[in-house]
């Protein structure tokens, strides 16, 4: 299962966020973007509730984020 995680850092901590996040277990890839999030983390797992595991205990965990949004991904 994969999930896209959209990130909205506190000022100025944007950087800081997805360098933590890039050593994260369960997150396999980080970008900062443009727009109205500040940084797209990309978290696999086996299942929903692992994926749900992860953000909720680790991402949600670093410091410097405001918000986050999580997209799961489905079969087409």
């Amino acid at each position: 299962m994969r999930a896209y995680v959209l990130i909205e850092a506190t000022i100025g901590k944007a950087r800081d966020v997805a360098k933590a996040l890039k050593g994260t277990p369960g997150v396999q890839e980080c970008y900062l973007v443009t727009g109205p999030y500040d940084i797209v983390a990309i978290v696999e797992g086996k299942d929903a509730n692992t994926v749900g595991k992860t953000v909720a205990e680790r991402v949600h965990n670093v410091p410097g984020i405001a918000r986050t949004v999580t997209c799961l991904a489905l079969g087409i």
